[in-house]
């Protein structure tokens, strides 16, 4: 009746051994580290460059646990303050040859001081997010209004170069607002050009209207058009700041759309606001120049002559120098998309395909039908200093708004020359409205306090449950146990950032669990009153109670459903670790405690009492004439 067959404390076994692996790396704490990764948008950070800062490390002798490549930087831990101080120095000597532009960005931080070979089973801890460890936090406000003017004005352009191509005339060409307005002297000219502008530009509404003598046709964004810039343009601004950010050398960033045109911008560990906007709200642009080939230009490259008149060098992706020419053929204005893909006629090598407005494209046509076998650089500026992104030879002329950009390139390579085409500055403006800092010692008392509160909050309930009801109440205090073990664990295979309301979330909890197993034992109580023996209340008690404690966390995580899709910042994590704890207690209060109850009692055949606490028993009457000789109980 209350034995549990050995698949069931199998699972619960390999469970337990799960819980304890990934919440172990929590308890380690930090040490001192150094994390480098790219102050340029053109430099990658690659495996070659950790092999590299470990060379670094080792001339400098200094020894550090591990140099490993995470994501886009490389993080080194070290012993303690000092190493860590020596290694920043070497590093930043060693990788930036020139101070003035350094080419990587050295920052101290802090990284777990679990072993590696936990980090190799992916046991990794919770990150601390800005309430807990300090920093910056932003909210920008993302202008919608210029990204849909800019982008009418892109249509404006286009609507002109269809109009030529077909030798349609028109009386005027202007943006009114974020409408494109054509003018025509003849109503058969608007007619004809009305179905053109229809076809090549189908996210315009084309509307005919009559203004004095002239007849005027208007084109206006359709609403799924509009919204689609919109969200086109806050992911390209999101994007671009994940590129910004990383210069800063934080850990775990948090950027992410807040509504429909705000963006939050979370910098844990940076405390210097002033550094921190100047980066996020810096600008970079996009140019397209000639290369120059000419016999001075390789008598400067190859330091023999100075660089020509007209013409500057710059540094290509592998650092080889380039010379090109000052006149800009074109900018990013023009461009409006760049996504990776495969050369179109072998369909094997990697490329970026490029796409134009009309100004760029028609400008774009020209350059290349009188350049064929030259080449032409694509450069990136960010605070005024460019690089050379790439630089294709020409093969022949390229028309119609879209270019290909191939050779030599992986499909990794190509991914990112995309998205630095793509991201390289903002789709629209955006203004910082609201800013805080935080300290790193609030952020320890943040921590303090709210642990502190976790292990008071557990501490009493244990306390209560095992002095109510004893070896039941014992069972379920080790249950709870449990079930903290499994939402600690939960929460750091998801990597998920722990924050304040997060540790609220844990507190709120327990005090959820423990209440399933206040149900069960009552019920188990109550069947002890009934008459039931000690084997068949422990087997209904948990049955019973088992549909009262479904019915209760399905209607709480309802809530937390509704708060994890409508909420947004703390609110949505908040909600995950209610969720979460809202599973695990469940599984803990049913399966894991009543597992132990088995355990404990399962086996005993002639069990005459459990150890519950006082069970209220009813009294009984001596046996009447009426009922039989039967005892009658009494309330």
């Amino acid at each position: 009746m209350n034995r549990y067959p050995w698949w069931k404390y199998l699972i619960l076994g390999i469970t337990l051994v799960i819980g304890l692996l990934y919440t172990l790396p929590n308890l380690f704490g930090e040490a001192p580290a150094v994390q480098v990764s790219s102050a340029k948008a053109t430099i990658k950070v690659d495996a070659a460059l950790v092999t590299r800062i470990q060379a670094v490390l080792a001339e400098a002798g200094i020894k550090p646990d591990f140099v490993q490549l995470e994501g886009t930087s490389i993080k080194a831990r070290l012993a303690d303050l000092d190493v860590q101080q020596r290694a920043k120095e070497a590093l930043s000597k060693a990788l930036n040859s020139n101070p003035e532009e350094p080419s990587y960005t050295v920052a101290l931080n802090l990284l777990s001081r679990s072993p590696t070979w936990l980090a190799s089973v992916r046991a990794l801890p919770m990150y601390l997010g800005l309430d807990l460890r300090g920093g910056v936090h932003f909210l920008m406000q993302v202008d919608m209004k210029g990204a849909l003017t800019k982008k009418a004005e892109s249509f404006a352009a286009d609507a002109r170069t269809l109009l030529r191509d077909k030798n349609i005339r028109h009386a005027g060409i202007s943006r009114e607002g974020n409408d494109v307005a054509v003018r025509f002297r003849e109503r058969p000219l608007l007619v004809q050009a009305q179905a053109v502008l229809a076809d090549q530009l189908p996210d315009l509404q084309w509307i005919e209207a009559a203004e004095g003598s002239e007849f005027k046709l208007t084109g206006t964004l359709k609403p799924e058009a509009a919204r689609k810039v919109q969200e086109a343009a806050l992911k390209q601004n999101i994007t671009t700041l994940h590129n910004r950010v990383n210069e800063l050398g934080t850990n775990e960033p948090v950027i992410q759309q807040q509504g429909a045109d705000r963006v939050v911008v979370q910098l844990p560990g940076v405390q210097d606001t002033a550094r921190a906007k100047a980066i996020i709200g810096r600008t970079a642009t996009l140019e397209v120049r000639m290369v120059n080939t000419s016999t001075e230009a390789l008598e400067a490259l190859r330091g023999a002559a100075p660089v020509p008149f007209g013409s500057e060098r710059y540094l290509e992706r592998d650092g080889q120098p380039i010379i090109v020419f000052r006149q800009v053929v074109l900018t990013g204005e023009n461009l409006t998309d760049a996504q990776p893909g495969f050369d179109g006629q072998n369909q094997s090598e990697p490329a970026v395909h490029l796409t134009l407005d009309a100004k760029g494209a028609r400008i774009f046509r020209d350059v290349t039908r009188e350049n064929v076998g030259k080449r032409m650089a694509i450069l990136l500026f960010e605070k005024n200093k460019g690089e050379v992104v790439t630089a294709p030879v020409i093969r022949g002329e390229i028309g119609g708004g879209r270019v290909q950009i191939s050779g030599r390139m992986t499909t990794t390579e190509a991914a990112d020359t995309a998205l630095l085409l793509r991201a390289g500055s903002l789709a629209a403006p955006m203004e910082i409205i609201e800013e805080r800092t935080i300290g790193p010692t609030l952020g320890a008392d943040n921590i303090d306090k709210g642990f502190r509160s976790v292990a008071y909050g557990f501490a009493a309930i244990a306390l209560f449950m095992c002095g109510y009801y004893l070896l039941f109440g014992m069972f379920s205090t080790l249950a709870l146990g449990f079930n903290l073990l499994l939402l600690v664990a939960l929460l750091s295979m998801l990597q998920a950032t722990l924050t304040l309301p997060g540790i609220a979330a844990i507190a709120l909890t327990l005090g959820m669990a423990i209440d399933a197993n206040v149900l069960i034992n009552e019920r188990v109580r109550e069947e002890l009153r009934g008459g039931a023996s000690p084997q068949a209340a422990i087997s209904t008690g948990y049955e019973r109670a088992f549909a009262t404690i479904l019915d209760s966390n399905i209607t709480t995580l309802i809530a937390g459903v509704a708060l994890l899709t409508f909420g947004s910042g703390f609110v949505r994590g908040f909600a995950v670790v209610h969720c979460l704890g809202i599973l695990t207690s469940m599984f803990s209060a049913v399966m894991f405690s009543r597992g132990l109850v088995n355990l404990w009692y399962g086996r005993q055949k002639k069990l005459k009492a459990v150890s519950i606490g006082q069970v209220w028993k009813p009294a009984v009457e001596p046996a009447s004439s009426t009922n039989g000789g039967e005892p009658v109980a009494k309330a």
